[in-house]
């Protein structure tokens, strides 16, 4: 048995360039201008509320109220008018006869919106899970361990597909075998490097790789078991 844990910004849709590009523009608005490169490093990957405790902490204050909603508003106003699926994605999860969900750092709204914009929501169905269910956010393991457990399966029996450090972390620190994805837009050399130092075996560029990439790790499963 095995179940397929997918993260959902920059694997399932490639959403990351957008986000990141509102929190840079955000910050920079606050008086502490910010670029896209520095937002990837510092809050790829992690809940809303880890995220918006970091912005406090580099603009020495909390985040004004009117300014959090705002940018959370132009946000999925973005996703709706640009958001697309990674590309290849939908072909290759057919091509997959494992278990699926989806466990995203973003809030319910945000997952759902990315998952009906992109004609996605049907492969996953009511197996989707966000970091507001849990207490600690990635890198912490609670996400994925209580996806796993709300799908019936044991860490043991989950394969991770995650795009940043803090998701790679997570995975491992929860004893999932995880496959690092650096094929979206926001993506480049240097963040497989990170995904690879962050603990992922194996990291893919295009979506095409992904059923190898799993079925290799499926069969090195089987054979330690035997």
């Amino acid at each position: 048995m095995t179940l397929l844990i997918f993260d959902c910004d920059g694997v399932l849709v490639d959403s990351e360039i957008i986000a990141l590009d509102g929190l840079a523009r955000l910050l920079t608005a606050l008086g502490r201008p910010s670029d896209l490169a520095e937002c990837r490093r510092l809050f790829m990957g992690k809940s809303l509320k880890d995220v918006l405790a970091e912005i406090e902490t580099m603009i020495g204050g909390p985040l004004p109220e009117d300014r959090g909603r705002q940018a959370n508003e132009e946000l999925l106003d973005r996703l709706r008018r640009e958001l697309r699926p990674v590309e290849g994605v939908a072909e290759a999860i057919a091509q997959l006869v494992y278990a699926r969900c989806v466990a995203s750092s973003s809030q319910p709204e945000r997952i759902k919106l990315s998952l009906d914009v992109t004609s996605l929501a049907p492969l996953f169905g009511e197996h989707v899970f966000s970091a507001a269910q849990v207490e600690h956010g990635k890198p912490a393991p609670d996400l994925f361990l209580h996806a796993a457990a709300a799908c019936g399966f044991a860490p043991a029996q989950c394969i991770v597909i995650e795009d940043s450090p803090a998701g790679i972390m997570a995975a491992r620190r929860a004893n999932m075998e995880v496959i690092g994805f650096v094929g979206a837009s926001h993506a480049d050399a240097a963040l497989a490097h990170a995904l690879v130092s962050a603990g992922a075996g194996t990291v893919i560029t295009r979506m095409t790789d992904l059923p190898a990439a799993v079925e290799s790790l499926v069969v090195a499963r089987r054979e330690l078991a035997s």
